[in-house]
């Protein structure tokens, strides 16, 4: 059950994720300036929100997540760029696909049940895309192990630090994509018109990683009680 929750939530991402440029384009600084404000109240109300729900405990930072906000500051960072530069840029689109892999990494699913998932969303991903078929199941196949293996899971229980740990995939992720085109691509030139991609790909990712952290969080939960226990106390 937990497995077709996350391989459905992995496909709507992946679908999402197809149309995500559809933001990016013709947008002007004033309107992005007008989605951050939007961004940051709406994440402040639910800052608000879980204070009151938790009266006890200190009211810090740590109650503000950035859900929105930090996607919307990497939109109004594009089209302040846009606007400077005049020339076209390349799109930071993230990578909604692989916050939900890492979460199920560091969760440290079953190995067979998780790169199963990852398996299957990575070749959805070339299926959608452009990219030849078997780079995106083999990488996020492998980015999915790596996580698993790194046992990073207390690292990642706050939003700040799921920021850092998903950014970090996203350029080791990238930097694979690179090497298996370099070698096995039919163009020499594409990895070298795609590496300026990395950092803005990264960047973005980095930036969606509370909110699709959060989701994969509310499908953990919610299906807690049709998982059963792996061998060794794990749950898949």
């Amino acid at each position: 059950m937990r497995n077709v929750a996350f391989l459905a939530a992995g496909l709507g991402l992946l679908v999402l994720q197809a149309n995500v440029f559809r933001a990016f384009d013709g947008i002007r600084p004033g309107l992005a300036v007008a989605v951050l404000v939007a961004a940051v109240l709406l994440d402040v109300l639910g800052a608000a929100r879980q204070v009151r729900a938790a009266p006890g405990q200190p009211r810090t930072v740590a109650f503000f997540r950035a859900d929105l906000t930090l996607p919307a500051a990497v939109l109004l960072g594009y089209a302040l760029l846009v606007a400077v530069t005049h020339r076209g840029v390349g799109r930071p689109i993230p990578a909604l696909v692989l916050p939900l892999i890492l979460f199920m990494g560091v969760h440290e699913y079953s190995l067979a049940r998780g790169a199963a998932v990852a398996f299957v969303l990575g070749y959805a991903t070339d299926v959608l895309g452009i990219a030849p078929v078997g780079l995106y199941t083999f990488t996020y196949v492998a980015t999915f192990v790596l996580a698993r293996a790194a046992g990073v899971r207390l690292a990642a229980q706050t939003p700040w630090m799921q920021v850092l740990l998903v950014g970090a995939f996203a350029v080791l992720q990238s930097t694979m994509v690179l090497v298996l085109l370099a070698i096995f691509g039919r163009d020499p030139w594409v990895p070298r018109s795609l590496y300026p991609l990395a950092l803005p790909h990264a960047i973005a990712t980095a930036a969606v990683a509370p909110v699709v952290f959060r989701i994969s969080q509310a499908l953990h939960t919610a299906t807690a009680g049709a998982a059963r226990p792996e061998p060794g106390g794990s749950a898949a």
